[in-house]
C-alpha cells in the first residue's frame, strides 16, 4: 500500500513494539486525519507541537526545505504517512529536530544548495530519516560493531534486557508500518541511564555536531532482529539470512 494512501487506509498498528511509544499523540492525530482533516491542521491542534505545520504549498518553488524551516519556524507538510511521522518526531524530539535544522542551515550558509549535498548534509539527512538511538552494555556494542549477529542476538540475548532502543527517523517509522525483515536502522550510540525521552532528546541535541556527523557515527541494525520485537526471531534460524544479517566487510 502506498504511503500516499488516504489516512483512513494507513494500517498503523500502535500495539507494535516500535510504534507503541508513538501512540500518544500519534493515534489521536491519525484519527483526526482519517476523519477528513489535513495533516498539518491535525498536528497543529496538539499542545506539544513545537513548530507550526503548514501545507506543502507554502514552500516556495526552488526553496530549500531545511532553509525554509530555519527562516520561518514552520514545517511544510504533505498529507502522507512520511510527513505524519515527521510531525510526530518534532513533538517527541523537539530539541534534536531543531539542532538538525540548525546544522543543515549552517551547511547551506557555508556551501549553498548544490546537487551534491556533501558529507555533513548527507549524514544529517540519514540521521533525520533513519536514525535510532541505542543504549546498551559494552558486549552488545562490540558485537554490533563487529556485525557478529549470532553473538549479538543469540549468545548475548539476555543482555538485551539491559538495552534500550529508541527509534527516531521518520522514514524508518514509515517503513515499519509495513514490517519487513530487511528494514535497517542507522544506530547512534546513546549515553546510558537516560531516564526519559526528554533527557535523551536534550542529550542528543547537545552531542550532535557537524564534525561528528561527517565521520558517519552510525552502525547498521536490522531492527526486527531485536529480541521481543518480532515473533519470528524467536526461531534463531531467523538470523541465518546473510542478505539481511551481513558480515562485516
Amino acid at each position: 500500500m502506498s504511503a500516499d494512501a488516504p489516512a483512513a487506509a494507513w494500517p498503523v498498528d500502535w500495539n507494535r513494539s516500535w510504534l507503541a511509544p508513538w501512540r500518544e499523540p500519534g493515534e489521536r492525530v491519525a484519527q483526526a486525519i482519517a476523519a477528513g482533516g489535513l495533516c498539518h491542521e491535525a498536528l497543529n491542534r496538539e499542545p506539544a507541537a513545537p513548530r507550526r505545520f503548514v501545507p506543502q504549498g507554502a514552500l516556495p518553488a526552488g526553496a530549500a526545505y531545511e532553509q525554509f524551516i530555519f527562516d520561518t519556524g514552520t514545517v511544510p507538510t504533505r498529507d502522507n504517512l512520511h510527513d505524519f511521522f515527521n510531525g510526530l518526531c518534532w513533538m517527541r524530539f523537539p530539541l534534536t529536530k531543531k539542532k538538525l535544522n540548525q546544522l543543515q542551515a549552517a551547511e547551506i550558509a557555508a556551501a549553498g544548495v548544490a546537487p551534491l549535498r556533501g558529507p555533513v548534509r548527507d549524514a544529517l539527512t540519514v540521521f533525520d530519516e533513519n536514525a535510532a538511538f541505542l543504549s546498551a552494555p559494552s558486549p552488545l556494542w562490540d558485537a554490533l560493531a563487529g556485525r557478529d549477529w549470532q553473538r549479538l542476538f543469540v549468545d548475548l540475548r539476555p543482555l538485551w534486557q539491559q538495552a534500550q532502543l529508541v527509534l527516531f527517523g521518520h522514514a524508518l517509522l514509515e517503513k515499519l508500518v509495513y514490517p519487513r525483515k530487511p528494514i535497517t536502522a542507522h544506530i547512534y550510540r546513546a549515553q546510558p541511564a537516560m531516564n526519559s525521552i526528554a533527557d535523551l532528546d536534550a542529550w542528543v541535541a547537545t552531542d550532535l555536531s557537524a564534525d561528528k556527523l561527517a565521520a558517519k557515527p552510525f552502525l547498521p541494525l536490522p531492527v526486527l532482529g531485536v529480541p521481543g520485537w518480532w515473533p519470528e526471531n524467536e526461531n534463531f534460524s531467523f538470523y541465518d539470512d546473510s542478505f539481511v544479517f551481513r558480515p562485516r566487510r
